[in-house]
């Protein structure tokens, strides 16, 4: 007979050998001390400072934010009930997509549980129902969209990351009278670039293809009200379907996707991953309400962290640590290696308190690895300069190259700028 225990035990061993087998933190955030959180662990309590966190503004922490939900939970309780067509369609739920068709000046919005589940749903039942739709996804696209893409069933095609010669030369293939629908990120969250919107716009327009962007790493921080870098740039108007998530700059729990009536309407009826889910909690919708909300008319959480977001990355470059290139919030420290990757990341929190999560293969290429770092308004001056120090001493303890004339490989030498680190 077969021995499936053994099957399942082999499998994970294989992700213990290759280093990429994941731990998780049992981490007890606090509201008022962001970006500190009690670290559980042995039976033992200790206060770390979380660096890597998508809670980008800290809106997860805002008074606003945390009374809508309390005041939601208390009159409505904690539970939508049931899916969307079965008592779980509740007011603040029907408040929420009323505010991000504002937000996104889109005729229509859903809400979905989690932006993978939006994803998902979204684009394959877009693509399906469009006849011989050819689907054309970035090479660097998250696994979500990657989802949507398979489970569509139609033609598709990748197009190489950001490169628009290779966009072009798909969409010239295929025709102009054939479906398409384009899919990509504003910003891609490992790297921290910025896809080219108008550009793809401009083809999407020549050859007639429909455009789907998830904006999940950039709705609340960019644009004058919070809507992403389309609204940045510009060119919200330019893109047909604009997915985003509650649970990041937002600090709270769901994704959605905003767009013509008609195609939401077709995704309402069509998509088994909004059907066949439970409504989002009224006391979320409420909370996420709250959040967009008050991000539409406040600068200063956005103006914060792009302050900090900038400092981090300049301090930690002057330390020598290999800052990968990046537009955005996202602060990327390439490792390299993912057992070295894992030992930074472990290291960072046993002696330095510090809690940065290794991000290895498949997420990121192998020889990639790195330490994704994610600055908040909340992370101020001295809890930067305390992570470089500590980013150096991790460096120099692991024998990782460093970017500084002062280093070489001899011990004395490394001891030296461990001493001078205040290590």
């Amino acid at each position: 007979m077969f021995d499936y225990h053994s099957h399942f035990e082999a499998a994970i061993a294989a992700l213990r050998n290759e280093r990429r087998y994941r731990v998780f933190a049992d981490l007890q955030r606090q509201v008022g001390r962001f970006p500190r959180a009690i670290w559980r662990r042995d039976g033992q309590e200790e206060e770390v400072s979380i660096w890597c966190s998508n809670d980008y503004l800290a809106m997860g922490h805002h008074p606003k934010v945390v009374e809508a939900m309390r005041n939601a939970a208390l009159t409505m309780g904690a539970g939508a009930g049931g899916t969307r067509n079965i008592s779980g369609t509740n007011r603040p739920l029907v408040e929420l997509e009323n505010e991000l068709c504002d937000l996104h000046h889109k005729e229509s919005a859903l809400v979905f549980t989690s932006g993978f589940v939006s994803n998902e749903a979204a684009i394959s039942t877009i693509a399906r129902l469009l006849p011989d739709c050819l689907i054309l996804s970035d090479q660097l696209n998250h696994a979500s969209m990657i989802e949507g893409v398979k489970h569509a069933g139609t033609q598709k095609q990748i197009w190489r990351h950001n490169d628009l010669a290779h966009l072009e030369e798909l969409l010239k293939a295929a025709g102009k009278d054939r479906a398409k629908l384009i899919v990509f990120e504003s910003v891609y969250s490992m790297d921290g670039d910025v896809a080219p919107i108008e550009k793809i716009a401009d083809l999407a327009d020549e050859y007639g293809a429909l455009t789907y962007i998830d904006e999940v790493h950039a709705v609340g921080m960019y644009g004058e009200r919070g809507a992403g870098i389309c609204e940045r740039d510009g060119v919200m108007d330019r893109i047909d379907i604009i997915e985003g998530t509650l649970a990041k700059a937002f600090g709270t729990l769901g994704g959605y996707v905003t767009g013509p009536a008609a195609i939401m309407d077709a995704v309402r009826s069509y998509a088994p991953g909004f059907i066949f889910t439970t409504a989002l909690p009224p006391a979320i919708a409420a909370a996420a309400c709250a959040s967009i909300r008050h991000l539409k008319t406040s600068q200063e959480e956005r103006a914060g962290q792009q302050r900090q977001a900038a400092r981090t990355k300049e301090v930690l470059r002057r330390a020598g640590l290999p800052v990968m290139p990046s537009e955005t919030h996202i602060v990327p420290v390439l490792v390299g290696e993912p057992e070295a990757c894992k030992a930074a990341s472990d290291r960072l929190m046993e002696k330095h308190r510090i809690y940065i999560q290794p991000i290895n293969y498949p997420t990121v290429p192998r020889g990639t690895e790195r330490l994704r770092i994610t600055p908040t308004p909340m992370h101020d001056d001295q809890l930067i300069d305390q992570l470089a120090e500590a980013l150096v001493e991790t460096w120099l303890a692991l024998d990782l190259p460093l970017n500084r004339p002062d280093v070489v490989d001899t011990a004395p030498a490394r001891a030296q700028i461990f001493a001078a680190s205040g290590g």
